[in-house]
């Protein structure tokens, strides 16, 4: 029988769907997972011959279907897998028997599409900030857009408090206070942020579409498995921009 060669413990954590390589770290770093029945620290390896304990339950060999659930997340849903006193978060929403952990964020008070997983390897994947993967948001402000907000927009607009000019974008207006906005980018309210910097205020924001996957007629709080050619899509698109932002980073080296 083959022997499985020593791998870090976040890789065997996500490979087995416990939860993200990230999760693993921030776990290990709170002392909640053992290994031969001693914490396990940063940067360990492990080979099939280890104990490993995660929260006092010891992590099988069987590895779970690996799964890809859109979810149209409501105003007021919290994106993260803790529980916080008079707060709801995302995996409330879904009744599926595995873990699962979501795939980047939205506000709370923000609404629209996010993917939930037990793929460490799609999660590391989609979350990459080079992947430039296409976002797309309907927008609502509190007074009528002009043709100057639209350029500026489009155009990148420096957010000092991250210290930061945003990447150009795809913004179309589809009424008079309400436009579409394509992002490439993941910064921390980066909508809101660009939109307070032009003098208007987010009264509301949906996300609508990551990459080929669309919200469609989901209710909020709906959700649904990715699968067939949709999913066989999502995932091809991943390994092109993967394989574009690998040969951006060595063309850039050999400069």
């Amino acid at each position: 029988m083959k022997m499985m060669p020593e791998i870090r413990l976040n890789k065997y954590l996500s490979d087995r769907g416990v939860c993200s390589r990230r999760e693993a770290d921030r776990l290990t770093e709170e002392g909640r997972i053992l290994v031969n029945g001693v914490p396990a620290v940063l940067g360990q390896k492990i080979s099939e011959k280890d104990e490993v304990r995660v929260n006092g339950e010891t992590v099988g060999e069987r590895r779970p279907e690996k799964v890809i659930i859109a979810v149209n997340k409501p105003v007021g849903i919290v994106c993260t897998t803790k529980t916080f006193r008079g707060e709801e978060n995302i995996l409330s929403l879904v009744d599926y028997a595995e873990r699962l952990y979501p795939v980047g964020r939205l506000d709370k008070d923000s609404e629209g599409l996010i993917f939930l997983t037990n793929d460490g390897g799609f999660a590391a994947e989609i979350t990459k900030a080079s992947g430039n993967h296409e976002k797309e948001y309907e927008v609502t402000v509190n007074h009528d857009l002009s043709e100057s907000f639209i350029k500026r927009m489009e155009k990148g607009i420096y957010l000092s408090e991250l210290q930061k000019t945003t990447a150009r974008c795809k913004v179309n207006k589809t009424g008079d206070r309400r436009f579409t906005i394509v992002l490439t980018q993941g910064l921390n309210r980066q909508i809101r942020r660009m939109a307070e910097s032009c003098g208007y205020e987010v009264q509301s924001l949906k996300r609508v579409r990551i990459m080929n996957v669309n919200l469609g007629k989901m209710k909020p709080g709906e959700w649904r498995f990715i699968t067939g050619e949709e999913r066989k899509e999502l995932l091809s698109g991943l390994k092109r921009k993967s394989a574009s932002g690998r040969g951006k980073a060595e063309h850039g080296q050999s400069k």
